[in-house]
């Protein structure tokens, strides 16, 4: 009688089919990796940049057992200045069930720790540009196949525009170097995810107003107006004419006892909105509060003109104005 085949792998039979599972894998990414082009800069980023840049002082923490969200976090917070360790932020970031921090939390823990997590334009010239300007950036990557993704965290802190690589500090490699083409697969896997942790008063060197002024507003409900102010003063150097940033900081110096400011910053929004209903009531409230009744009604009418939300706020405040004289 023949016997049956065992349905069992022996220890050599598993380890050689995992290992055949593990080179067809490798085999794919080879391919795909040969498939996909070099992404193409700009010509201004050609002419803008150096040539090479590298932010040497970027501290490492190598990225142990599915730590590399925690450990990312803890070089870009402690190259801004933030004293904090891996293991301080791995409970506030690691989730052991999914084996790994998600993206929400990572923007979060930045907060938390005093923070501007500002997100960036998802193509390789805003990634350089932020570096040059001193920015190590958290870069997500997927290291395998959509189907069966591998997602990583790493802090991308240099360049080689002649040699067409990025420097990272990824997993337990500090510096380690990758071609712009095989960085760019890894990375546009997660659509291209970055940002940025800056403190406030300072700016990514590539945001637009809107982009920083949701940065900016979430950070604000975290840390409070006090915290945001130099955050809003920077947005209104950059951008001036950006009406909504004036409102805000005026709302962020009301918050904290400074009327004067918030009086001019009410005033800068209006000047570049005059359409900027709420604008006009705050600014009408305020002169009241402070007795210049003249130039609250002022402000009152301009408001109440305006239909839309802020009318009737407007005209219940203009009737309260008349009762008072």
């Amino acid at each position: 009688m023949t016997p049956c085949p065992s349905r069992h792998f022996t220890k050599t039979t598993f380890w050689n089919a995992r290992l055949a599972g593990v080179l067809a894998l490798a085999l794919v990414m080879l391919i795909m990796a040969g498939c996909a082009s070099t992404p193409q800069l700009a010509e201004t980023t050609k002419r803008e940049l150096p040539r090479q840049t590298l932010l040497e002082q970027t501290p490492f923490h190598g990225q142990r057992d599915y730590q590399c969200g925690p450990a990312s976090l803890a070089m870009v917070l402690n190259a801004s200045d933030v004293p904090v360790e891996v293991d301080t932020l791995i409970p506030q970031v690691f989730l052991p069930e999914r084996e790994g921090s998600v993206q929400p939390e990572m923007l979060a823990t930045v907060r938390r720790h005093g923070r501007i997590p500002f997100m960036i334009k998802g193509n390789l010239d805003a990634l350089l540009t932020e570096i040059d300007a001193g920015h190590p950036t958290v870069v997500m990557q997927n290291l395998s196949l959509p189907a069966w993704p591998i997602w990583h965290y790493a802090v991308a802190i240099g360049f080689d525009l002649d040699e067409e690589t990025l420097i990272l500090h990824s997993g337990m490699e500090p510096e380690r170097i990758e071609s712009f083409k095989r960085f760019d697969a890894t990375w546009a896997r997660s659509d291209r995810w970055a940002f940025v942790a800056l403190p406030p008063g300072t700016l990514p060197a590539t945001t637009d107003a809107e982009a920083a002024m949701d940065a900016i507003v979430d950070f604000e409900r975290v840390q409070g107006e006090q915290a945001a102010l130099l955050a809003w003063e920077a947005l209104i150097d950059r951008h001036p004419e950006h009406a909504m940033g004036h409102f805000a900081l005026g709302n962020a110096r009301y918050a904290t006892g400074d009327r004067q400011g918030a009086i001019a910053a009410f005033e800068g929004a209006v000047a570049q909105d005059p359409d900027l209903a709420v604008a006009w009531l705050n600014l009408g409230l305020l002169q009241q509060e402070m007795g210049n009744v003249d130039q609250a009604r002022e402000a009152l009418q301009l408001a109440a003109a305006h239909p839309g939300a802020w009318q009737n706020p407007a005209r219940q405040a203009l009737d309260g104005l008349k009762s008072g004289d």
